[in-house]
């Protein structure tokens, strides 16, 4: 399994937690961020991500890179998945071991803000009453035209 990739396929979370364990680990956090049904007020029916991949990839061992720069000793794997996903669905699952809780936890919270900040992934959201493709991983502005071209952000 890599340890920073996107899959159409449903994320194995066991795996994912398995390619972070390590003999010097005494923690390991695990974030799973799921498709939830209301948002803003909103009901959900579906969402659907897409990613310019290769770039999110890159984008998802860099922060791998920095979460060990800023906590030596912390192993971390990063899965994100694109496609239609149901309400409940697995988006996203964080791995993080490390020696002690804290930086677990730390690591763990970096890594998804992160994530929102920087990774080139988009999301569409379906309501009951009409769908929008959000601007950035932020939500801080829809997409006017409809679906982001590949590469950009």
């Amino acid at each position: 399994m890599e340890k920073y990739s996107i899959t159409s396929e449903e994320i194995d979370v066991s795996a994912v937690i398995n390619s972070v364990i390590h003999p010097e680990a005494g923690a390991v956090n695990t974030f799973i961020g799921t498709v939830r049904e209301f948002t803003k007020g909103k009901q959900t029916v579906s969402l659907q991500y897409e990613a310019y991949a290769s770039m999110a990839e890159k984008q998802l061992k860099g922060i791998g890179d920095e979460i060990s720069e800023k906590w030596p000793g912390v192993k971390t794997s990063i899965v994100h998945r694109i496609g239609m996903l149901a309400i409940s669905d697995i988006a996203v699952v964080i791995a993080v071991a490390s020696p002690h809780r804290a930086e677990s936890y730390e690591a763990s919270r970096y890594a998804i803000e992160r994530i929102k900040q920087i990774v080139p992934i988009w999301k569409k959201e379906y309501w009951v009453n009409g769908e929008e493709w959000i601007g950035d991983q932020l939500e801080n502005k829809a997409y006017p035209d409809g679906k982001p071209e590949e590469g950009s952000k």
